[in-house]
């Protein structure tokens, strides 16, 4: 009887360690399985690479747009061209020069003497723009007297070799500027229009449409200026 017994012992044990060995080998198969799925599934990878490159893209062309629009716009205020067509700056700037015109400049500060400015005489689109240098500032008395000039009654001295004044215009008399006024005179002193006649007169800051500072044509004299 215990012969039996022990034969029954011994194939339920074996029958138990096959079933816990199937356990362990369907658990083990599962697993590896899982592990083998979450190696190939890529597909997350994939969308992420896709949206780094699709932001990267549109980073790309929103630089580009953004220089397009910053070269446009450096073109209008800093690269306006003027080209003068007499003679009133001679021999500074020759009839026919083309010149780049900053057109932000006075918008923040206020021209300094010398600075060769473009204004019109009127608010109007269509008022012709004229070219001159800056002599007298907001504040100051302008007089023209024996072919000089003196501002706030000291003799001005000049750099630079200019004709000798022979109409002194309306600065025959001393010119008081007011807080916003320039006077301004060409360089070809005897065949300008500037401050010292009345179609001109003083020049409001308001009618300051920029300051030249580049000759690009002709290119045998191009320069700053």
């Amino acid at each position: 009887m215990l012969v039996p017994f022990f034969n029954i012992f011994i194939v339920g044990e074996r029958v138990a360690k096959k079933r816990k060995l199937k356990n362990s080998v369907t658990r083990y198969g599962l697993r590896t399985q899982e592990r083998w799925y979450e190696k190939v599934d890529i597909s997350g990878a994939v969308r992420k690479l896709e949206d780094q490159r699709v932001r990267s893209r549109l980073n790309f062309i929103f630089l580009i747009a953004l220089a397009a629009v910053l070269g446009a716009l450096a073109a209008i205020l800093f690269f306006q061209e003027v080209s003068v067509l007499d003679n009133s700056m001679e021999p500074t700037i020759q009839t026919g020069d083309s010149y780049f015109m900053n057109q932000m400049v006075y918008q923040f500060s206020n021209p300094d003497r010398g600075d060769l400015v473009v204004f019109k005489t009127s608010g109007s689109d269509d008022a012709a723009l004229h070219v001159s240098r800056v002599i007298g500032l907001p504040g100051e008395d302008i007089l023209i007297e024996n072919g000089r000039i003196y501002i706030d009654d000291k003799l001005f001295g000049e750099n630079g070799k200019y004709p000798t004044i022979a109409n002194p215009g309306l600065a025959a008399e001393t010119i008081s500027l007011g807080s916003d006024e320039f006077f301004v005179l060409g360089d070809n002193r005897n065949n300008s229009q500037d401050s010292r006649y009345s179609d001109i007169g003083s020049v409001k800051k308001k009618y300051l449409v920029g300051r030249i500072w580049f000759r690009f044509r002709p290119s045998n004299r191009m320069g700053f200026v």
